[in-house]
């Protein structure tokens, strides 16, 4: 049995929740509250390097049931900073399984507080916007507690991309032969990302989202794919003059997803804002305005491109139908988009799965014209 110590957590706004820590109730952690409203999808959630700086509140009233598999992850460790749950399952089942969400907090130092009203949090967050907060055990005074989270750095102008990203090149091969090869811009990614271009006959060259453009005109690419990420995309100035002249230079298909999709947009001349609270769950629905079909979408992000702001040259391809956020994008004359959310799906729906189809279709387009 896990024994009960006692743990808070303290908001900026002066809240303040009791409840009970689980994972490494030796840790004192920060950072900005979010919550993700997945019913499935916890080991994901907390390997996703797009959580960096982040405390997830988990919507689903009990979570750690299934236990880890240590095969769902999206990168090799886990990301965010701590978790918020209503009911942590002490005992776990699922043939996958190899350890329990507890054995897993404690291996990566990350802590978890469970026992406390979640819904009321959720309220909270989504009425006063994000807010930053502190899980802990220490004996400390709240008035202390509260003066720590009042002094921690806002989630704006934030660079977290360097904190997760890779700093080698990365080659990998799919299982069958390779029809395209596509350097990958690694500024906090995702697992699933990388199989889905494989899946698709890719080989892909992961590169860290430091490279130089010189760097990449060494390699014999088709494509570029861009990452999503953490933090505060406006920040990343060397990034997006990257991507700016990779645009100008290179005359082969762009594709980004979520961080990527920022960067791209903010390349062009657009410019980003950061949402109230975010869009962090697997049931979002989103409408391709191409198409004019309805997608229900996960996502992960904090921040968005301001529609108005787009140049001529860039047209909205999908909006977001909770809040009319711009959802994705392309450009009227090159093989150029991206999107706002997670075509990936891992975890969450599959409607979205096409937009790598999509990138695939414009490499063949591309090879034949040469």
């Amino acid at each position: 049995m896990i024994p009960s110590i006692p743990a808070v957590l303290v908001l900026e706004n002066g809240e303040t929740y009791h409840g009970f820590a689980f994972g490494d109730t030796t840790v004192e952690t920060t950072g900005e509250v979010v919550f993700n409203t997945a019913m499935s999808g916890y080991e994901e959630v907390l390997t996703d390097p797009s959580y960096k700086g982040q405390m997830v509140v988990f919507t689903y009233p009990m979570i750690g049931n299934y236990g880890i598999t240590g095969k769902d992850g999206e990168s090799d460790k886990i990301h965010l900073e701590g978790i918020v749950v209503k009911e942590y399952s002490k005992s776990y089942s699922n043939w996958r399984a190899v350890k329990s969400l507890d054995e897993y907090l404690k291996e990566h130092k990350k802590i978890g507080i469970e026992g406390i009203d979640t819904r009321k949090l959720v309220r909270s967050v989504r009425s006063a916007g994000t807010l930053r907060g502190i899980i802990t055990t220490s004996p400390k005074e709240i008035e202390t507690l509260s003066s720590i989270v009042k002094n921690l750095p806002s989630m704006e102008g934030q660079n977290l991309s360097t904190d997760v990203a890779r700093t080698e090149i990365e080659k990998h091969s799919p299982k069958e032969k390779a029809r395209f090869t596509v350097a990958l811009l690694d500024f906090g990614l995702k697992n699933a990302i990388l199989e889905n271009l494989l899946q698709r006959k890719c080989e892909v060259i992961v590169v860290p989202g430091s490279i130089t453009l010189s760097e990449l005109q060494q390699l014999p690419l088709d494509g570029i794919f861009i990452s999503n990420g953490p933090g505060d995309p406006a920040s990343m100035t060397n990034e997006i003059q990257l991507i700016r002249e990779i645009i100008e230079t290179l005359h082969i298909p762009i594709y980004g997803i979520c961080l990527g999709h920022q960067l791209l947009g903010l390349a062009f001349g657009a410019s980003t804002y950061k949402l109230k609270y975010g869009h962090h769950g697997v049931n979002h629905p989103i409408k391709n305005i191409i198409k004019q079909t309805i997608e229900i979408t996960s996502q992960n992000h904090g921040f968005a491109v301001t529609t108005e702001t787009l140049p001529d040259e860039i047209e909205q391809t999908h909006v977001n139908l909770n809040d009319g956020t711009l959802a994705g994008l392309q450009h009227r004359s090159k093989p150029i988009a991206s999107v706002q959310y997670h075509p990936e799906s891992s975890p969450g729906p599959h409607d979205s799965w096409y937009f790598f189809d999509q990138f695939v279709e414009e490499l063949e387009k591309n090879q034949e014209k040469k």
